[in-house]
């Protein structure tokens, strides 16, 4: 949660649930609330953290983005937070507008 204050968001609230789906955090960033995906991997022959987000996950972040619309948010948008961890440190790539209702179809 510390690199989302640090890019400027503040953190609503962490580890719940929407629809059902967990979700990592809810974060207001300005412009709108954000329904966050935090993605850690320490190994990458599976094709790193991004690589966890797959075709169901990005079902379910859809659906909980809804329920935060049906809660009353105003503007909601999908990002995902990947951090890889090797041996020579940590890499995080944060990607904004992630997920999409059409990417989940």
């Amino acid at each position: 949660m510390a690199y989302l204050e640090l890019a400027g968001c503040r953190v609503l609230e962490h580890n719940l649930k929407l629809a059902g789906v967990e979700v990592d955090a809810v974060v207001d960033d300005g412009s709108a609330q954000v329904v966050v995906e935090v993605k850690v991997r320490g190994r990458s022959d599976y094709g790193g953290a991004v690589a966890a987000i797959d075709h169901a996950k990005r079902a379910r972040l859809v659906r909980a983005a809804r329920a935060l619309e049906q809660r009353g948010a105003r503007r909601v948008r999908i990002d995902v937070v990947a951090v890889d961890i090797t041996p020579e440190g940590a890499t995080v790539r944060h990607y904004r507008n992630a997920v999409t209702e059409q990417g989940a179809k």
